[in-house]
């Protein structure tokens, strides 16, 4: 069967590049772009100047402040979609216009709809949808997998997923307001099942076929008008696996060096994804979290990006997909893959609904 995606390979050996936002996450594509051998950021856009800059001072020569400018006037191959989620749609909607295959980062969209229409509006247009599910490239995941697959624990009856992160204010004290659209649950489509629970959904499906959700609950440690907490019930009918879910975006004073827990119980043994980690993994994450290695490469002020382990993914996720647009095949991780997570998402938050409460119970500190 043929595929319905252009290769690029004939055209060029060399793959051209825009960047479509360079804020926190646009910056760790940009950078991943750019240590890349025949990879081309020939421009980024963002409206906010300090970003803009950004940009500039990491290599990429041109600059725009609307991402519908930049892709009417660059000749790309591919486009990261690196802007908040009430902008995904129209931005894959642009780049559908010009030809232009998109990887977006999750979530792919705010709904399930608006994905279908995304997705209709490339498949019209020919063009491949990725989507930044980075958990699938952690290394400590990759061995989770393999390990399950070899069957060395025999059937996995039970399984259960932890994914943590600092709130939406950061780490206390806050001390500058955070952008307004995380907040916002009609521009970001929700809170931490969509920020957190996608990626958890789309690594489960990966490793035990299709899920079901049983139950929810969502909750809020702080006055916000989106959930930080979220638990969820699964069921893989496939594996016969009952899986346990929780994410929440809580203001941690220290967040925990590894902020996903994967555990598989078998009845022959258990897997956790702490068994996999790099050996020099806490030696590495005390020297720094996010570590850029320095490198002149004949401009100024260029800097070339080494990936620590959590970069890392977001570096091969991109490779892959680059990769796949380079050899016209579907991306690993495709949109009906981000759709699929939004599906579940969904899901739970309609049974949550259905038993809502509004806050979480929290003990009492006492001095």
């Amino acid at each position: 069967m043929l595929s319905q995606f252009r290769s690029r390979a004939g055209d060029s050996r060399t793959l051209s590049v825009g960047v479509l936002g360079v804020g926190n996450i646009g910056t760790v594509h940009l950078k991943s772009a750019l240590a890349m051998p025949d990879v081309t950021v020939v421009a980024a856009a963002d409206a906010v100047p300090a970003n803009r800059d950004r940009a500039e001072r990491a290599g990429v020569e041109r600059t725009y402040d609307d991402y519908a400018t930049l892709l009417a006037n660059e000749e790309l191959d591919a486009a990261v979609v690196a802007l908040p989620p009430f902008l995904h749609a129209e931005a894959v909607e642009r780049a559908a216009e010009h030809g232009v295959d998109v990887f977006v980062e999750k979530p792919l969209a705010r709904s399930t709809e608006e994905a279908d229409r995304m997705l209709e509006t490339a498949a019209r247009a020919g063009i491949a949808v990725g989507v930044d599910h980075t958990l699938r490239y952690q290394p400590d995941v990759v061995g989770v997998k393999s390990a399950y697959e070899d069957g060395d624990v025999g059937h996995v009856p039970y399984a259960s997923i932890t994914r943590l992160n600092d709130g939406p204010l950061g780490r206390p004290p806050a001390e500058t307001a955070p952008p307004s659209w995380p907040l916002d649950p009609d521009a970001a489509g929700g809170g931490t099942l969509l920020e957190l629970g996608v990626h958890c959904f789309d690594v489960l499906e990966w490793l035990f076929g299709e899920l079901e959700v049983r139950a929810a609950a969502t909750g809020r440690t702080l006055d916000i008008d989106v959930e930080d907490a979220a638990t969820v019930l699964l069921r893989a009918p496939e594996a016969g696996t009952t899986i346990t879910l929780h994410c929440g975006s809580y203001q941690w004073e220290e967040l925990p060096e590894v902020n996903t827990r994967l555990r598989l119980e078998g009845i022959a043994g258990t897997i956790t994804n702490r068994d996999h980690l790099p050996e020099n993994f806490y030696a590495g994450a005390a020297r720094a979290a996010l570590e850029n290695v320095a490198s002149r490469v004949g401009v100024a002020d260029r800097t070339v990006f080494g990936p620590t382990f959590y970069l890392q993914a977001h570096y091969d996720a991109l490779a892959d997909f680059l990769e796949a647009v380079r050899t016209g095949e579907e991306p690993p991780v495709s949109g009906r893959d981000g759709q699929r997570s939004l599906a579940l998402a969904e899901r739970a938050y309609d049974l949550a609904a259905e038993t809502a409460t509004d806050e979480v119970e929290l003990p009492e500190v006492r001095p």
